[in-house]
């Protein structure tokens, strides 16, 4: 702990190079004794959450710096042990004096990997049985898992791929809820794991009827799922250049797809997608080069419309400009780029952009209209910029006669 709270001892090395993490379910067996060798407390194993602590501070702390299978011998200092209080006898467990100095014996047996998948903790999935490899799904990777989904009081749900061949999906085609298909998307071959997803990730705020059970509104629910199988889509360093094309292609019209029909956070990463095939063209020739280029814009310029609609305006600006750089007349990018620029008050970059447009398409509708707008929000700031200026330069006025009628009180005194 870098304060001489814990030493660490090594008895047995760990196998590997990781530790747990505080979401992490671990497996210890430990003993801990006074100074003079009085056993407090003793487990042949016991199972907890690192974040949660056990026992005593230092079983959490000294935990996370050990490898499977590593045992130590800790010598904990109070403010890790029980501190100035000390801790009654409990459970046929010995007391334990107030500044207590303890010598703990700990040995790792084993662990369950945790994972925050979204990252705000509301889909978690623990490691049961580690995978093989290193290789995971990707967006558009077709798996084959076994799963069982209960809810909160044990009652199943749904129960597919046991029966019958496993129950095969579309990863990122919304065939199963938001929860378990990113979660799935983490998974190596043959894993299993427990994965638990609250309702903002699952079945929401209404009741939804499944299989062999009603997942009640707002429910929690819980999935044991392994991994049987999955067939990757192709990586672009593995197609020739007509395949990359044409991969760019069918990922731009299922952006379309998605953009008609109000999915912009998933049209936007198939356009991503598409543009990521094409994007390194030296071994291109010039034919298609020319059909790589059209591919880029359309997409970039899609994704930026994409980009708006989810209000990310700056990244919708870097794809207009990217646009630019392949084509510096495209009245589209110079009007979306507008458009963004607007939504971040950049109203000179905004006016530059569209007094462009107008004069390669000086009667396109679109370009006129956002020309309106943006001279609205110009009076609207020049109206505040006033304001604020009015009002500064009142209260120096207010503040300069101020100053003057001090000197005029101190002189009818003198």
């Amino acid at each position: 702990c870098k304060d001489g709270g814990i030493f660490k001892k090594i008895l047995v090395e760990g196998e590997k190079w990781e530790n747990p993490k505080d979401l992490d379910e671990v497996f210890v067996k430990y003993e801990a004794c006074l100074e003079d060798g009085t056993l407090i407390s003793k487990s042949d194993g016991v199972e907890f959450t690192v974040g949660d602590g056990y026992f005593c501070p230092a079983l959490a702390k000294a935990v996370k710096t050990m490898k499977k299978g590593e045992k130590v011998l800790l010598t904990v200092k109070p403010q890790y042990g029980f501190g100035e209080d000390g801790r009654p006898a409990t459970g046929g467990e010995c007391a334990v004096p107030p500044n207590a100095t303890l010598h703990i014996t700990l040995e790792l047996a084993s662990w369950k990997s945790v994972s925050d998948i979204t990252k705000d903790k509301k889909v978690l999935k623990k490691i049961v049985k580690e995978g093989e490899g290193y290789e995971r799904p990707n967006d558009g990777t077709v798996v084959q898992v076994k799963l069982i989904g209960k809810l909160p009081d044990g009652t199943i749900f749904i129960k597919k791929g046991y029966d019958e061949e496993p129950f095969e999906f579309k990863i990122d085609e919304e065939q199963v809820i938001d929860g378990l298909d990113k979660a799935v998307k983490t998974m190596k071959k043959g894993e299993n794991a427990l994965i638990t997803i609250q309702p903002e990730y699952a079945f929401g705020s209404s009741d939804s009827h499944q299989e062999l059970a009603v997942v009640p509104a707002n429910s929690t629910v819980y999935y044991e799922v392994e991994m049987v199988s999955f067939v990757k889509e192709k990586e672009s360093w593995e197609m020739d250049t007509p395949q990359k094309i044409e991969a760019a292609g069918k990922k731009k019209e299922e952006g379309n797809a998605l953009f008609k029909a109000g999915k912009f956070e998933r049209a936007s990463k198939r356009y991503e997608k598409a543009v990521s095939f094409i994007e390194y063209d030296s071994s291109f020739n010039d034919e298609e080069k020319k059909h790589a280029k059209l591919l880029k814009v359309n997409c970039n310029l899609n994704n930026a419309a994409s980009k708006l609609k989810l209000k990310d305006y700056k990244q919708a600006a870097k794809l207009c400009t990217k646009v630019l750089e392949l084509d510096s007349g495209n009245v589209k990018a110079l009007y979306r780029r507008a458009q963004a620029y607007i939504q971040l008050v950049d109203l000179d970059l905004a006016e530059a952009d569209i007094k462009k447009a107008l004069e390669i398409d000086p009667d396109n509708r679109d370009v006129k209209l956002e020309y309106r707008v943006l001279k609205e929000k110009i009076k609207e700031y020049n109206k505040r910029d006033a304001q604020f200026y009015g009002n500064i330069f009142a209260k120096m006025n207010k503040l300069a006669g101020k100053q003057e009628a001090a000197p005029m009180a101190i002189d009818s005194k003198a």
